[in-house]
């Protein structure tokens, strides 16, 4: 069905003709507004980004239609005095005047600075790092990772915090953009326009959040590994299937390809993720030496649509069918022959929706669980924490997104049977700003825990989670934002929680 429509769409091209690129270009202001970052390392590379605006809220931002050369640096120094790499690369009208530079033949394990220069213009200066040998035995890893960053909804507190985190690595999960249209007058920002459905309008709502300077600031700390979740494009989607009916098919992939398109052209990705019309390749992996394999996740783009209505309900044959799919069959086979051939000490999947089995009092009748979470595709979800097992696979770390709470699980292969063997762990992230501002804890905050026994920790304050890995222990911190809907938040840490080699199950710090 997706290269059906495929076929409509117009062909993107990687890099404009140099011949015809203007090297001298005049802007009306500065072009960089968006900010600069890095993405996607490994040991010798590294994608650096940055996307052309001077008026970043224009359609067009602000760039003529033609292409534009823009030059890079990366030095071993901050001052760029020892520059090590140069170039030159083309930003075309046709990718949004976005430039993704991928650096080869940088050293292992080392931390670089860059920037970027077009015209008389130049950017600010940034930092990102190269990751260790594949085969390298690191003593030590600290990341972070975020995910829902609503505009209109809180400020980004949580990032201003993360920035002096030292971090080697931020790990977004999702939801990085909202679709939706304008809210009421009383959201602390607004986005601008109606629902975004076509390929400027979706450039706008980038440019409109990248615009934020704390969010700018993180990225030029480290490198990011991104993926998305739903709202990059429309909410609940899964695959080719939008939540709303009526919708006519061939609409809803023209407007996947936007979507799609202008999510490449405003992250620091690699060529690989080039969009095709309404298909995009997101899903990877990359390894911190021996220390940790992480493995990128894509729950969106290859699900079957969710049972039963995407209504809440019990775990039923609807769920338990071996025909629905979170990943696609591609993606599940290849997850799992990485975890096979995985030699990380810690095997880490960073991916959107929560996979813990937490169900919900209904008053008389059992408990109901999400349907757009892991339990509306249980059998999928048995089957892989099952593999694990049989498979050994070495401390098993879910990473994820999506419900704006803070969440440590413990995993089994069937959650509801709590005197089975836990087999892996999970920690979900709240959100950076969605949802305002949150509380500690719910009214029947004791009884989700007594009904949940997989639950050790549950809080619904805004924030972010840092990790702090060693061969023997992985330290989960949940940093905490009391107040997003004015600037200017405390941002504390709510608890850490700590597993050890060997053993899934979690403990307090």
């Amino acid at each position: 069905m997706f290269l059906a429509y495929a076929a409509t769409l117009s062909s993107i091209p990687l890099i404009g003709c140099s011949t015809l690129a203007r090297h001298n270009p005049r802007f009306s202001s500065y072009p960089f507004s968006l900010g600069i970052a890095s993405g996607d390392p490994d040991s010798n590379s590294v994608v650096l980004w940055t996307r052309l605006a001077p008026k970043p809220l224009d359609p067009d931002g602000g760039m003529p239609t033609e292409p534009v050369a823009v030059k890079w640096q990366v030095a071993e120094d901050e001052a760029m005095e020892r520059v090590v790499a140069t170039g030159t690369e083309i930003a075309t009208p046709q990718l949004g005047h976005s430039v993704h530079v991928e650096v080869n033949e940088l050293k292992p394990d080392r931390w670089y600075w860059y920037r970027f220069t077009a015209g008389n213009e130049e950017s600010a200066i940034a930092r990102t790092r190269t990751l260790p040998l594949a085969d390298s035995k690191p003593d030590r890893l600290t990341f972070a990772f975020a995910s829902c960053q609503s505009l209109e909804q809180g400020f980004y507190t949580a990032y201003e915090r993360m920035a002096q985190d030292q971090l080697d690595l931020v790990f977004h999960l999702g939801d990085y953009i909202y679709e939706y249209k304008t809210g009421n007058q009383g959201q602390v920002r607004l986005h601008h326009g109606k629902e975004i459905e076509s390929l400027a309008e979706y450039r706008v709502r980038y440019a409109q959040y990248k615009s934020d300077q704390l969010l700018q600031n993180m990225h030029s700390r480290c490198p990011w590994f991104v993926t998305w979740d739903d709202h990059e494009f429309d909410n609940n989607y899964a695959n080719d299937i939008s939540e709303l009916k009526g919708i006519d098919p061939a609409d809803f992939l023209i407007r996947r390809a936007n979507a799609y398109q202008a999510f490449y052209e405003n992250m620091p990705l690699r060529r690989t993720s080039v969009p095709a019309g309404p298909n995009l390749q997101l899903y990877r992996k990359t390894s911190f030496g021996q220390l940790a394999e992480f493995m990128v996740l894509d729950s969106r783009q290859h699900r079957s649509d969710q049972p039963n209505n995407d209504q809440r309900s019990q775990i039923n044959n609807a769920a338990m069918s071996p025909k629905v799919t979170m990943l696609g069959a591609r993606q599940r086979n290849w997850l799992k022959q990485s975890l096979v051939q995985s030699r990380g000490a810690w095997n880490v999947l960073a991916q959107q929706v929560m996979m813990a089995m937490v169900g919900m009092p209904n008053g008389d009748v059992p408990m109901t669980y999400s349907m757009d979470q892991w339990p509306g595709y249980t059998y999928e979800r048995m089957n892989l924490l099952r593999f694990m097992t049989e498979h050994k696979v070495a401390n098993p770390v879910i990473l994820t997104g999506d419900i704006h709470m803070n969440w440590a699980n413990e995993l089994r292969v069937d959650d509801r049977k709590p005197d089975t063997p836990v087999v892996a762990t999970e920690f979900v992230g709240t959100s950076i700003s969605s949802a305002g501002d949150g509380q500690d804890k719910i009214k029947d905050h004791d009884k989700l825990l007594s009904d949940n026994p997989c639950i050790k920790f549950h809080n619904r304050q805004r924030g972010y989670v840092r990790c702090t890995l060693t061969p023997e222990t992985w330290t989960s911190d949940f940093m905490v934002v009391d107040k997003v809907t004015k600037p200017g938040g405390k941002v504390t840490k709510r608890t850490s929680m700590v597993i050890e080699s060997g053993n899934p199950k979690l403990k307090k710090a």
